[in-house]
């Protein structure tokens, strides 16, 4: 029977039931993820999928090995974890860290991975000179208040109070105290949280003896061990402009990749103001219709899928050019294609280890 191979594939998180990301006999199906799956793989194996609706799409972990009951245990458990994680960094909730911190502007006595995470997103600004920011967190505000509100973006004067409060820079971390420097800051670790999430679900199959595994929340994807012995996963990346169909497929044993669109979350019918903001401007970034990043863990995809796009197609591909073992794949704004240096040709296959030679 033929195997499943899965979608990179961005997802308008307002409509995410129109979710999709199976490509089954080479072929993209356009449907929803199957809610359950369990398929005989030869040689005493199984092939079980299960499907969860979290983080505002669908999430869908497949284990391949010898056991159903052994793999819906790890199933379980790893979804377990992707939703504690993800209800720690759930900036909609007040009663969550980043809830607590956004409202009160400070927060103590952190979880030492909310902290983690914290740290690497400031890291991850200064790798990126300032294109991954999680303090746009007001100007998102911003757009969505006044779309609500008016059907309209904001004006300049607005635009401009609030970029004064874009700065990882005024971001003060003592311990497991954090506080920001500026009164009506915030920050939103949606470009990088459900990475996260979807690693925490891969150390929990880990942890339950998986070796063969493959996680997909809404397009962004964490492989194991391939789906067998020399057997990679086959991935395709989506095309922006045409729903359904792979604009390129490559192979991928262990490793992750996320996509940042601007057809992804948008405020506007027209989709021209989308949740990408530039950080330097606080204006939506214009240069590119969606990015793909390869890298070894998908919260380092996900960040650097959203700060590719915010730099643009030139700055974007130069600033992966100095990231060994992370790859990108640019659609720009004119449709041209543009990749990073040793971007996997088509099926071929991506190694992080291999990129960093």
């Amino acid at each position: 029977m033929p195997n499943p191979d899965f979608s990179v594939r961005t997802i308008d998180r307002r409509s995410f039931l129109k979710t999709s990301g199976i490509l089954s006999a080479g072929m993209l199906v356009s449907a929803a993820l199957p809610l359950s799956e369990a398929v005989a793989f030869g040689r005493g194996r199984y092939r079980i999928t299960r499907t969860r609706l979290m983080m505002g799409t669908f999430a869908a972990i497949t284990v391949i090995g010898p056991s159903r009951d052994e793999a819906d245990d790890a199933i379980s458990l790893a979804f377990d974890e992707m939703e504690r994680s993800a209800r720690l960094f759930d900036r909609h909730q007040e009663i969550s860290p980043i809830g607590t911190l956004n409202r009160e502007g400070r927060a103590a006595d952190l979880e030492p991975e909310v902290t983690a995470l914290l740290e690497r997103s400031l890291q991850l600004n200064r790798v990126t000179r300032g294109a991954f920011d999680i303090t746009v967190k007001p100007v998102v505000d911003l757009y969505q208040h006044t779309f609500a509100s008016r059907q309209a973006p904001p004006g300049d004067e607005r635009v401009a109070a609030v970029l004064d409060l874009v700065d990882s820079g005024a971001v003060r971390m003592q311990g497991r105290t954090v506080r920001f420097a500026r009164e009506g800051m915030g920050v939103t670790l949606d470009g990088i949280a459900k990475g996260y999430a979807i690693d925490c679900g891969m150390k929990a199959l880990k942890r339950r003896g998986i070796q063969h595994a493959l996680i997909n929340a809404g397009g962004d994807i964490r492989t194991m061990g391939g789906r067998g012995p020399h057997r990679p996963w086959r991935v395709a990346v989506q095309n922006p402009d045409r729903e359904g169909l792979a604009l390129q497929t490559f192979t991928m044993k262990d490793g992750a990749a996320a996509t940042s669109g601007n057809y992804e979350v948008y405020f506007d019918k027209e989709k021209v103001y989308h949740h990408l903001i530039h950080p330097g401007s606080a204006r939506p970034a214009r240069g590119s219709r969606s990015v793909t990043v390869l890298a070894a863990d998908a919260t380092l995809a996900d960040a650097l899928s959203t700060a590719v796009f915010v730099a643009g197609p030139r700055d974007g591909k130069g600033l992966m050019e100095t990231l060994p073992g992370a790859e990108c794949l640019i659609v720009t704004a004119g449709g041209a294609h543009v990749s990073s240096s040793r971007w996997p040709s088509a099926e071929g296959l991506f190694s992080p280890a291999s990129s960093s030679s």
